[in-house]
């Protein structure tokens, strides 16, 4: 399985792709090929946090922006992904407030290049006669629920959104 990540050197995107090249095929009952890890290295990526990865072939980093169609569908070329795991974005809310043109360009923006070239690479795909399933998961942040309290239960997949911030 070839699988592109974006936003694979912050937190949460570094041990996923840390996941997938390690026990992940195991647990899942897929051999992963290659994990392509897209990150445009702003304030929350950080490369010391791939630096154990350094030397394993199976790993590509790119130091690129998901709003960038082109790098998009050069990737989508060279690699002919199997599935996209999307957790590239501006998260912080107080960066929302005070530079809302960044998160409308890399969550909106973004985002929706990242969906037309997933939709351009199936249909590829698909026209080629390859018949392998195609997936696209979008990671996005708890943020979307709201607050919540101690005493509030856990949110889950269908908690209603409930954002109060900008």
């Amino acid at each position: 399985m070839r699988i592109l990540v974006t936003g694979g050197a912050g937190f949460i995107g570094s041990n996923l792709v840390h996941y997938l090249l390690g026990t992940a095929g195991d647990e899942l009952g897929v051999s992963v090929e290659r994990v392509v890890n897209l990150d445009k290295l702003t304030y929350a990526g950080n490369p010391e946090n791939l630096a154990a990865l350094t030397g394993d072939p199976r790993h590509v980093f790119v130091q690129g922006d998901i709003c960038d169609a082109g790098l998009l569908e050069k990737l989508y070329a060279e690699h002919d992904f199997d599935a996209v795991m999307h957790l590239a974005a501006e998260s912080h809310v107080d960066r929302s407030i005070d530079a809302p043109e960044q998160f409308i360009l890399t969550n909106f923006v973004g985002t929706f290049q990242m969906l037309h070239a997933a939709r351009n690479h199936h249909n590829r795909r698909k026209e080629a006669g390859n018949s392998a399933e195609f997936r696209f998961l979008h990671v996005s942040t708890d943020e979307v629920y709201g607050s919540l309290s101690a005493e509030d239960p856990a949110f889950t997949e269908t908690t209603p959104y409930a954002p109060n911030s900008p």
